[in-house]
């Protein structure tokens, strides 16, 4: 076999490999939160700088898609909670409103204090969910497009991972999808934050 050739399907093997690690890590992932093994290190954390970040570690995908990201929160919104599970959460959400945003479009944060809660909404432009499919959307495994290639398209964990981590801070998680705006929103109880 020419080395070239050897070269493409090393390389390929190499991508599926890699794509069955995470998705083996994910299925172990959330078995784990099933079976109520969450264990969360909490702490104050500012939720401002970790929403900022989270844009700026984006911004290669969105801007390859002419896609724009604003962020609308206090500079001062802290949340008490674990920041490595909280981020994986808003990271989870994000990569879905990348997917599936509309090209040259733009996905909207914002971040408050409610009544007894903080409220992080994550909204983008793109098709609407029909209401059939949001109701199973944080279902393990499922896909709102079946046809996306594994490749492109996500394992169908990441949302059902988001709730399970979201649930075990006492907080929600929502999904609401009209005339092609869908929003995620988190609460998270606010007794917890400092």
């Amino acid at each position: 076999m020419p080395l070239e050739q050897k070269a493409k399907y090393t390389h390929v093997a190499l991508d599926k490999a890699y794509r069955l690690e995470g998705l083996v890590n994910e299925f172990f992932e959330i078995a784990r939160y099933n079976l109520q093994e969450i264990r969360l290190q909490n702490e104050n954390i500012d939720l401002y700088y970790m929403l900022v970040q989270m844009v700026d570690e984006f911004y290669p995908l969105l801007s390859g898609r002419g896609i724009s990201a604003t962020l609308h929160a206090d500079e001062n919104l802290t949340v008490y909670g674990d920041p490595v599970k909280l981020a994986r959460v808003f990271n989870n959400i994000l990569k879905n409103a990348v997917s599936y945003s509309a090209p040259d479009t733009q996905i909207l944060i914002s971040a408050e204090k409610a009544d007894d809660a903080v409220m992080v909404s994550i909204q983008n432009h793109g098709a609407t969910i029909p209401p059939d499919k949001l109701s199973a959307i944080f279902e393990k495994f499922y896909r709102l497009d079946e046809a996306r290639s594994t490749s492109t398209g996500g394992s169908g964990l990441g949302l059902a991972i988001a709730k399970e981590i979201v649930k075990s801070h006492g907080g929600t998680i929502t999904a609401e999808s009209k005339e092609g705006v869908t929003t995620f929103t988190v609460a998270l109880p606010t007794q917890t934050t400092i």
